[in-house]
């Protein structure tokens, strides 16, 4: 596995807008993010706070290089487009090369969100960074913060898959401005949205 934080361009003063989905109002899903974050505890990995669980969508754009009136042409290009409000089901669990993730299903309403973000930000002369068909919907709850062996993580993560999945109730996008603090993801939000 990859260390997540060793990530070109990131600083502690890096900002940057993103379009996201938290869940602060989610107590089911905040129980099973610290149950399997406590079984594991003994691997070293990063946990996300019980207020950082989110979907990361897109990414916006620098803050160095996006004024107000640009997020406001994207805020208002994305309006119109946003699906109907829409349930998932956050499933444990799964991995990547640099994190401990729950799996999301289903991907359709999440895949036709991002699908209209995307157009929002092309129709305000934006590029997404990464199309549609390549996006893959996930929750991380523990991000790896060194190269290991990723054995004993799939061990780990094969143990806690028998967990209930958590139903969430998806009413809203957030615009977010995304930071570092620390090990941590933190962010302000610019404008929520919602869905339709």
């Amino acid at each position: 596995m990859v260390d997540h934080w060793d990530r070109p361009g990131w600083t502690a003063q890096t900002r940057a807008y993103y379009w996201m989905l938290a869940f602060p109002d989610s107590p089911t899903l905040v129980d099973l993010a610290r149950r399997c974050q406590q079984d594991l505890a003994p691997l070293g990995l990063d946990p996300v706070a019980d207020d950082g669980l989110h979907i990361t969508l897109t990414r916006v754009g620098s803050t160095a290089t996006l004024t107000p009136n640009r997020l406001d042409d994207v805020i208002n290009a994305a309006t119109p487009l946003l699906p109907a409000a829409f349930r998932l089901q956050a499933v444990p669990l799964a991995g990547s090369r640099g994190a401990v993730r729950l799996t999301v299903a289903p991907w359709v309403p999440v895949l036709a969100l991002h699908a209209a973000l995307s157009e929002a930000m092309t129709s305000s002369g934006l590029r997404p960074r990464k199309p549609t068909a390549l996006f893959r919907p996930h929750l991380s709850l523990a991000y790896n913060n060194r190269s290991r062996p990723a054995a004993p993580v799939i061990e780990a993560v094969a143990a806690l898959r028998d967990h209930p999945p958590v139903d969430l109730h998806v009413q809203e996008v957030q615009l977010v401005e995304l930071r570092r603090e620390g090990r941590n993801y933190r962010w302000d939000v610019v404008k929520s949205l919602p869905l339709g």
